[in-house]
């Protein structure tokens, strides 16, 4: 490692509060009588509770959710036995992972002792406090006695996961890559280079999932393991060969797999080429492989190739396992990590691999149209579907195994708690992809000659969303399909400019001069306009030809709005605004005005909020609805504050069935608690607020992006309001996860209308 690289490391884990993770209190503890509950009069009580019902520990306690990650230092990564207190950043570094892939809490415990016996006693009296244990950094053969005994004497879920995660992250990778190469697993012929704790795990899940034992060969660093060396412990023994084989070139000649946890650059170009065609290689010795992965590729383009790091395909993660391994048995109380836990792991991350990838893995990657192949045989660690799928696949095997002491019945719901632990509770999009897929639409994407839309569009097709219509430069939009491999190529493609002496442009030219033909636009002007896309666009949706717009990703918002604006128009005696919907781990808060109305008077804030309220009612919330300023209740008298209070008035006569207050600071309109304890006569007591009115468009403009930005919030819109038809314009270079959450709200606008009408 480079001196400037070590000095960020050892920066990285000093600044600040040292180390990597912390306790923090999940109680209120701010008053005498929240320490009196959380200690001494009070926890007495779940103290007694669970004395009568030890299962009580779960419901008082953090146990449910508490793992202890625990090692003696003596097979530290790559470092080898360091010792238990030189291995803690190492343990920390796990707990981490937990938290932040599973909502998983731990403690790092590091025991000073390679006594096997001493090791297992000490953790055997731990069972108590914890609801799982990850055994991690114990050097073979120690670590399999160990693990095999505190699974037998404990009875909670006990993995020791650098056997069992290497074991089942790269079992799934090999089952995806059979199928790839078209050869059954039982036909392969594997060696296993390396003979240590993930090695041994990893050759007995590969025999679990279909691999035949006579076709495997192990070695260690003596070479061939064979029945016939002396003084062989039984873990290798297992797996000891009668062949005439003694060095790594002998075993890998005309072989199926390498699987390499072992040493670098053990593995030599005329080894590679000595393997059968199309050779799976999971290099996977840290942190450089057994293979190179750019001399692997060089020397045989026919390879299928995974190792342990993260700048080349294929990475064996351990990461994409036990998190969601230990999610899943916690979750279910089970009294174990079993084989049918460990296999059904195996199966939903090799399945999940095959699934289209979610648009926010390819950005972390850097990479356009990741799909199942060569350079992607099991998923990646940024997807966010990992949790639910891994963690409710082994959930499901430890109910259906016999090991759960508690039962899921409603799996769906299951994945939902899933999602909002990691603040990702999308619940309303989900209903609202489901609604739209129910009765999809015709899309017109103005700005089609773009990757995003592109990307975007294939999405909705595919998902059956909405049947898009690619609006653009044919040329560019073709060449753009063709490089990405988008199946976009049955989709209907509008050039305007190959449009100009058509009819339907023609139609199209007159409607906006008769629009707008006292409002300084010539007939002359109007052809020159209908060029541009987002005219263009807007006339398909004004006569029937689509059903709804999207633009806006390249263009500031103003330009592409106007002419929406100038050839559909507003509803009749209606005012156009714009809403955001604020996706946050607490659900969506409604955001308005943030594009539209600069200053509104407090009759134009009357009517903005009626038009939020009619939208958000259609997602079938019930709005509860704060008229924000710096005054609470007339406590000021500024311009702002009066207008928001006569908002608020005119409100209640105008709307009385309207759950609305005002003025209103954020903070109290957002806390029940605050509101209750300080103004108890607001009509917004009793829970908090979930839209929030703006008194001019640049406080609203101004919070939804600090939200989004610094608040980790999610935002979808901004959702166009009161347009004569669906028309809907996107933040400046929006994602394309924005993108489809776009036109999910657009089809389903269209679908609101269609009932209306």
């Amino acid at each position: 490692m480079s001196s400037n690289r070590k000095k960020d490391a050892l920066d990285y884990h000093a600044m600040g509060r040292p180390g990597k993770i912390a306790v923090v209190p999940t109680k209120p503890h701010h008053s005498q009588r929240d320490l009196s509950l959380a200690y001494s009069p009070g926890v007495a009580e779940p103290c007694l509770a669970i004395a009568e019902n030890p299962e009580d520990a779960y419901k008082y306690t953090s146990k449910g959710n508490l793992v202890a990650v625990i090692s003696n230092g003596t097979a530290v990564l790559g470092l080898g036995d360091i010792g238990a207190q030189a291995g803690k950043p190492v343990m920390e570094g796990k707990g981490l992972l937990f938290k932040i892939f599973a909502d998983i809490d731990v403690f790092d415990i590091e025991l000073d002792t390679k006594n096997v016996d001493e090791f297992v006693k000490i953790v055997k009296a731990l069972e108590p406090t914890f609801g799982g244990v990850n055994l991690e950094d114990i050097k073979a053969p120690e670590c399999f006695e160990i693990e095999r005994r505190l699974k037998e004497e404990m009875n909670i879920p006990v993995m020791h996961d650098d056997q069992h995660g290497t074991a089942i992250i790269s079992g799934a990778a090999l089952i995806n890559a059979c199928e790839l190469i078209g050869k059954n697993i039982a036909d392969l012929k594997i060696v296993v280079n390396g003979a240590g704790a993930a090695a041994i795990s990893c050759t007995a899940m590969y025999i679990a999932v279909g691999a035949k034992k006579e076709n495997i060969v192990m070695l260690d660093s003596k070479g061939v393991i064979r029945t016939d060396r002396e003084n062989l412990d039984k873990t290798k023994a297992e797996y000891a060969t009668t062949r005439d084989i003694y060095t790594l070139e002998e075993a890998v000649k005309d072989s199926d797999v390498f699987i390499g946890l072992s040493a670098a650059d053990v593995l030599s170009p005329a080894m590679l080429l000595s393997m059968n065609a199309r050779p799976i290689v999971l290099a996977m010795a840290n942190p450089n492989p057994e293979i190179s992965y750019d001399l692997a590729l060089e020397t045989r383009d026919d390879v299928i190739m995974g190792t342990g790091r993260s700048d080349f395909p294929n990475q064996v993660n351990n990461v994409l396992g036990f998190p969601y391994i230990f999610r899943g048995a916690l979750d279910v109380r089970a009294t174990g990590i079993n084989e049918e836990m460990k296999i059904a792991a195996v199966k939903a991350l090799a399945a999940l691999a095959k699934q289209p990838v979610p648009e926010e893995v390819n950005q972390a990657y850097d990479t356009s149209n990741l799909k199942f192949g060569t350079d992607y045989i099991i998923p990646k660690p940024t997807d966010p579907r990992l949790i639910t799928e891994v963690s409710v696949a082994v959930a499901k095997a430890a109910i259906a195994s016999g090991v759960a002491r508690q039962q899921i019945t409603d799996w769906d719901k299951y994945k939902d708690e899933l999602r909002k632990r990691l603040g990702k509770d999308d619940g309303i999009m989900r209903n609202l992809t489901t609604k739209a897929k129910a009765n999809p639409k015709r899309v017109v994407f103005a700005e089609a000659d773009n990757y995003k839309t592109l990307r975007a569009a294939q999405i909705v097709k595919e998902e059956k969303i909405a049947f898009p219509i690619l609006l653009g430069n044919r040329q560019v939009i073709e060449g753009l399909i063709k490089e990405y491999d988008f199946e976009l190529r049955d989709v209907e493609i509008i050039d305007p400019k190959e449009e100009v002496d058509s009819p339907r442009f023609e139609k199209f030219s007159q409607h906006l001069y008769q629009r707008r033909q006292r409002r300084g636009i010539s007939e002359s002007d109007a052809r020159k306009l209908m060029a541009n896309r987002n005219y263009f666009a807007a006339s398909m949706v004004q006569f029937g030809e689509a059903d709804t717009l999207i633009s806006g990703l390249t263009r500031n918002y103003g330009s592409t709005i106007k002419p929406a604006l100038q050839v559909i128009g507003a509803k009749p005696d209606s005012r156009v605004a714009g809403m955001y919907m604020m996706l946050t781990s607490k659900g969506p808060i409604f955001f308005g005005d943030t594009t539209v109305n600069e200053d509104p008077t407090a009759e134009e804030l009357a009517d903005i909020t009626l038009l939020l309220e009619n939208a958000i009612k259609r997602f079938n919330i019930k709005p509860r609805i704060a008229l924000l300023s710096y005054s609470n209740f007339g406590s000021n008298d500024g311009r702002v504050a009066t207008k928001v209070r006569e908002t608020a008035k005119i409100l209640r006569e105008k709307a009385p069935d309207v759950v609305v207050d005002g003025d209103i600071q954020a903070n109290f309109a957002l806390n029940s608690s605050m509101l209750q304890a300080n103004f108890p006569f607001s009509v917004l007591n009793g829970e908090p607020a979930n839209t929030l009115v703006f008194p001019n468009l640049e406080s609203g403009n101004i919070a939804y992006k600090l939200l989004q930005e610094v608040g980790n919030a999610e935002a979808v819109g901004p959702i166009l309001l009161g347009m004569n038809k669906p028309v809907h314009v996107l933040q400046l270079d929006s994602s394309v996860r924005e993108i489809v959450n776009m036109v999910t709200i657009a089809v389903v606008d269209v679908q609101e209308h269609e009932k209306k009408n």
